[in-house]
């Protein structure tokens, strides 16, 4: 009997230096190469000229006090002003905080005290949002906050100018006092408790996991990666931009969001080599009529992750974007993300159905969730993983991170998987209840918490639903109190805009009398997942396969 273990041997060894200095290395090797270009501003950079404009922004936030240890807020849509900030965080040694850019006002105010956010770097505002006026509602509310800095204004350039007047060979002396397993980044996960986690990242988590996702994807210095997907997410700042800067490729930013036809125009206009999506993402570019009229044969890879993958989008992305070398990768943000990965020479059923197998130097097991024995192969348990990639852990709360983490350093993903007999692995659930909306990660409660101050409805279950464009929509089903007038999913959308992130709001909504009970009276959400198949017709979204 083979147990649902691996472990992922590799003779190129992990990398033991710091985002900042490991940026150096390459620039010295790649100076005059592109390392970035922002398609909205029609700017480029060299590896060069992007390394002075990093060392322009990390000086110019020293001016303004940051240090080692302290919390800098990115709240922006992608753009290369992101990028600047990631690295020039990671040369000073100050812990970057993630921002996503659909918060509403009451989750900015909850991300920047959790986290403590001394300086923010914000966009002015994005699409419907007006970042500034947000910031200025809850800036009294924020004792930690000294500095708002907005991308585009006179704050920002004056930043810049004064990090150009500075001496970069300071920023030498500061390296020199970092270490790899310094924190480096706070990621915000949706809550299990009503409110988000800041998972706790250091360079070498992330440095690590870039350098071998591009390890996998073959990246050298030819490679141009386009990165429709958010810098927010590792799945942009970790598998986009770290993958590349790592091997001296060139990152490409087709939009500040996602458009299918600007991130098609950025591949033929770039000659990009690798392009990133999640599913919903690859299905839009796969439907946009451009698709099959521009020159696409550059492209030899990519990278299809964030929710699962349905199996026959995979097979259309091979065959009329010609990424004949895709790659499916599977992770979690507490993880850096990526555990597993398929190969470029894996065949085409093992990457179309498969989320592959360990990634180098990292440990991957399938446990009984009640006994935490390992299983055997080909029975389905828990998915777990240890190594260099487990975060530190959630900022300032111990109880969470042990919640996760075990005492032999195995973080528990929740997910439910099945390993077989070559240590393939297919991810066929969650024992948590966590909705992935298009590779947002949603956790119900979370939303149900926030469905209890409508007052109307007295008690409110929110599932996740199968959909064939977002791999899982949002159903919240609710009990109303006595006498209150009709509850449609339009009045509730309503209710919730501007107030949850548009991720988050329930796209249909179910009035009930009484919710499915077990004998001892919990929730039964398995059942109630399989009543809203057959109520919402939803057959051939369920029936869709997924790696």
């Amino acid at each position: 009997m083979t147990l649902s273990y691996a472990s992922g041997v590799s003779v190129t060894p992990l990398l033991g230096d710091t985002i900042g200095a490991n940026l150096d290395r390459t620039v010295a090797a790649f100076a005059d190469r592109e390392a970035l270009v922002d398609m909205a501003s029609g700017r480029r950079w060299t590896y060069d000229q992007f390394a002075a404009d990093v060392d322009a922004v990390a000086l110019g936030l020293r001016d303004l006090g940051v240090t080692k240890g302290d919390r800098v807020g990115i709240w922006a849509p992608n753009c290369a002003e992101w990028m600047l900030v990631q690295y020039a965080t990671a040369k000073l040694g100050a812990i970057l905080v993630n921002i996503n850019p659909a918060y509403r006002v009451h989750e900015l105010e909850f991300v920047l005290n959790q986290a403590g956010i001394r300086t923010l770097v914000a966009a002015p505002r994005f699409k419907t949002s007006d970042y500034a006026a947000m910031i200025e509602e809850v800036r009294p509310r924020c004792a930690a906050l000294t500095d708002v800095i907005l991308i585009g204004t006179g704050a920002w350039d004056a930043l810049v100018e004064a990090g150009r007047a500075g001496d970069r060979h300071l920023l030498h002396g500061i390296g020199e006092g970092l270490g790899a397993d310094d924190p480096i980044n706070i990621q915000y996960t949706s809550g299990t408790t009503g409110f988000p986690k800041g998972a706790t990242l250091s360079h070498h988590n992330i440095l690590n996991n870039g350098f071998f996702v591009g390890e996998l994807c073959g990246y050298d210095e030819e490679d141009r990666v386009c990165v429709p997907v958010p810098f927010y997410h590792c799945f942009g700042m970790v598998m986009g931009n770290l993958a590349a800067t790592s091997h001296g490729a060139c990152i490409v930013i087709p939009a500040p969001a996602f458009d299918p036809k600007a991130a098609l125009d950025a591949v033929a206009a770039e000659r990009c080599t690798s392009l990133y999506g999640v599913p919903t993402m690859f299905i839009a570019v796969l439907n946009e009529p451009s698709a099959d009229t521009l020159d696409l044969s550059s492209l030899r890879t990519g990278i299809m992750a964030g929710s699962p993958c349905p199996v026959e989008v995979m097979k259309q992305v091979i065959d009329r974007l010609g990424m004949s070398e895709v790659a499916i990768c599977y992770g979690m943000t507490e993880t850096s993300p990526v555990s597993t990965q398929t190969r470029a020479g894996d065949s085409l059923d093992r990457r179309v159905s498969t989320v592959g197998t360990v990634m180098p130097h990292l440990e991957i097991k399938v446990i009984d969730p009640e006994t935490g024995v390992t299983v055997p192969r080909g029975t389905p348990g828990e998915f777990c993983t240890r190594g260099y990639s487990v975060m530190l852990g959630y900022w300032e709360e111990p109880d969470k991170t042990a919640e996760a983490i075990d005492a032999a350093r195995w973080m528990h993903t929740g997910d439910l998987a099945v390993m077989d007999d070559e240590g393939y692995v297919n991810i066929t659930g969650r024992i948590k209840d966590m909705v992935i909306r298009g590779g947002e990660n949603v956790y119900p409660r979370e939303i149900e918490e926030f469905l209890y101050t409508h007052p109307d409805i007295v008690d409110a279950q929110v599932i996740g639903v199968p959909d064939e464009k977002y791999g899982e929509e949002l159903m919240a089903w609710v009990r109303l109190r006595e006498g209150a007038p009709e509850l449609t999913a339009e009045t509730l959308r309503e209710f919730c805009q501007g107030r949850l992130a548009h991720f988050k709001i329930p796209r249909y909504v179910h009035v009930v009398d009484e919710f499915p009970m077990t004998v001892t009276g919990k929730i039964r959400k398995v059942q109630m997942r399989a009543e809203a198949v057959e109520i919402l017709g939803l057959g051939d979204a369920a029936a869709q396969r997924h790696a």
